[in-house]
């Protein structure tokens, strides 16, 4: 469903696994900061409404959406998180430059995700103008933030639950 449709902060706060014993990597694009930002703190309000310790959150950033996948790499491997959200925004311009780094990002991420067996999360946002992005990003269609949030929670309590369901003795 198209976010026009529908509010990206909208969710079912009770299906939400506890996030008390998760680590979570951030990597945000300083590249429209003024829109990432709120990502950013969509995202981590989320996060620790759902009992993610401060502590256990990593921030990072790099220069551009281009850059998170990087980024998202080695925040993994610095701190070994249960799930790394990538925040940015790639705005359309006058050129399709936004068509290249949105795929090579989302590609990327899913790649990542694919070999290090966790989730990489696409919390990137591709509007095609700057009142789009706002509308986004904690505007008329919520925040992108809390969407990625919430995505990287339920992914971490589905693979921690077939995690788990791997350790039983028996039949399967």
């Amino acid at each position: 469903m198209a976010s026009e449709h529908k509010n990206l902060s909208e969710y079912q706060p009770d299906q939400i696994p506890d996030g008390k014993l998760f680590k979570v990597g951030i990597v945000v694009a300083k590249w429209n900061s003024q829109i990432t930002d709120q990502l950013l703190q969509g995202c981590k309000a989320t996060l620790t409404e759902h009992g993610v310790p401060q502590e256990q959150i990593f921030v990072e950033y790099v220069p551009g959406s281009y850059e998170l996948p990087l980024g998202a790499s080695l925040v993994d491997q610095k701190h070994n998180p249960d799930a790394v959200i990538c925040l940015g925004c790639v705005i359309k311009g006058s050129t399709s430059h936004n068509e290249y780094i949105n795929q090579s990002v989302a590609s990327s991420l899913m790649q990542l995700g694919l070999v290090r067996r966790k989730p990489f999360i696409f919390g990137v946002l591709t509007p095609n103008n700057q009142e789009q992005a706002e509308e986004r990003a904690g505007g008329a269609h919520g925040n992108k933030g809390v969407e990625a949030a919430v995505t990287a929670l339920e992914m971490i309590g589905l693979s921690k639950k077939l995690k788990e369901s791997e350790k039983t003795i028996g039949f399967k």
